[in-house]
């Protein structure tokens, strides 16, 4: 007997009904032409009309929807995606799959921003905001990116920075800094254990892109769900998701 075909997914198939339906007016609609015409109700339709505009599939001005710049980016052959593009489905696919919060950050000197963040919805959670720097010692993520950097960048860092202590766990001698750099390059992965936040574990890993080091993932997990069964759980996404973004 042949395979039965697969149901359409709703949210998805709505999802494009509204993308054809306001390219194909070719005019600025309003959500409620849109809920009429498609029959979807508002509630949902509200949620799949921010989600598209954040996406920049739609572009918003006021009340009214018209096409955004990201459809005709997926038709170009020529745009090159930014980093920020590229790392945020990835992002955004880990948070989803461990419902914590997931952060790409970048390097600036001695420090890492935050490029891209998904922030977990479980009632007890830690936020990054977008642009947040930080010392490299401070978050997993600046560990990741430390340990990947060659020997005599490394030692610049710890000639020429005074590293703060944020809680009383908080790695900041040089010692103690180039034994847990040694540990990372092992294994690939970064931890802090509440070295920023009280309460916080971070699990971070050095991103590649065409070979060269473009920043790092991480994950921040509040202590009281933090186990070894999460531990490996995000060890082994965060791996898989460097492969993704490194092609």
């Amino acid at each position: 007997m042949a395979d039965a075909t697969p149901a359409p997914v709703k949210s998805a198939t709505r999802t494009l009904d509204i993308i054809e339906y306001v390219v194909a007016r070719d005019r600025p609609v309003v959500a409620q032409e849109i809920a009429a015409a498609l029959a979807i109700p508002v509630s949902s339709l509200s949620y799949l009309l921010n989600t598209l505009v954040e996406r920049d599939y739609l572009a918003r001005s006021g009340r009214r929807y018209t096409a955004g710049p990201g459809l005709a980016r997926l038709q170009s052959r020529t745009h090159a995606f930014s980093l920020a593009e590229r790392a945020a489905p990835l992002v955004r696919s880990l948070r989803v799959q461990l419902d914590e919060t997931v952060s790409f950050f970048v390097r600036h000197g001695w420090e890492v921003e935050a490029l891209v963040t998904e922030t977990s919805e479980q009632a007890l959670r830690y936020a990054v905001q977008i642009g947040t720097r930080t010392p490299l010692h401070g978050f997993s993520a600046g560990k990741a990116i430390l340990a990947a950097l060659p020997d005599e960048e490394v030692e610049a860092f710890l000639a020429e920075t005074e590293r703060a202590a944020f809680t009383p766990t908080t790695i900041v001698s040089a010692a103690a800094l180039r034994k847990e750099i040694a540990a990372i390059r092992r294994d690939g992965i970064a931890r802090t254990r509440e070295e920023h936040t009280p309460g916080i574990q971070g699990i971070g890993r050095a991103a590649f892109l065409d070979g060269v080091l473009v920043g790092a993932f991480s994950i921040a997990i509040p202590t009281v769900r933090f186990d070894a069964a999460i531990e490996q759980r995000a060890v082994e996404l965060l791996g898989k998701t460097c492969a993704l973004l490194a092609g």
